[in-house]
């Protein structure tokens, strides 16, 4: 079995910024400390490591995107959320590159 994530689900942040426009949910799985320095506006978080104990928060009917700092870490989520039935997507260069693209960032608490 391949250790490499399936890059088959990854959306870029045009992609992202579309479906945040309609209405997406978009979970970030960095860790807190992370999430406060700086995230996508609206991203809930829900740190790799509680994801698996989380999913039931998570709407099966809904396409869900996933985001870290780079990409590694939600394409791995994803691989987990796809297998659990959901229709996910990894956003491709994480945060860093939503900011890259001078798309708004915000810090502070958890959603």
């Amino acid at each position: 079995m391949s250790t490499t994530p399936d890059t088959s689900h990854e959306v870029t942040v045009e992609d992202l910024a579309g479906a945040l426009a309609a209405g997406a949910t978009l979970v970030d799985v960095r860790e807190a400390a992370e999430y406060v320095s700086g995230h996508v506006p609206g991203a809930r978080l829900m740190p790799m490591g509680q994801l698996p104990n989380r999913v039931g928060e998570l709407d099966l009917e809904s396409p869900v995107y996933l985001i870290c700092a780079s990409g590694n870490r939600s394409a791995a989520m994803t691989d987990f959320l796809s297998h659990a039935g959901f229709e996910v997507h990894s956003v491709a260069g994480g945060t860093a590159a939503w900011a890259r693209s001078g798309r708004p960032v915000s810090t502070g608490n958890a959603v």
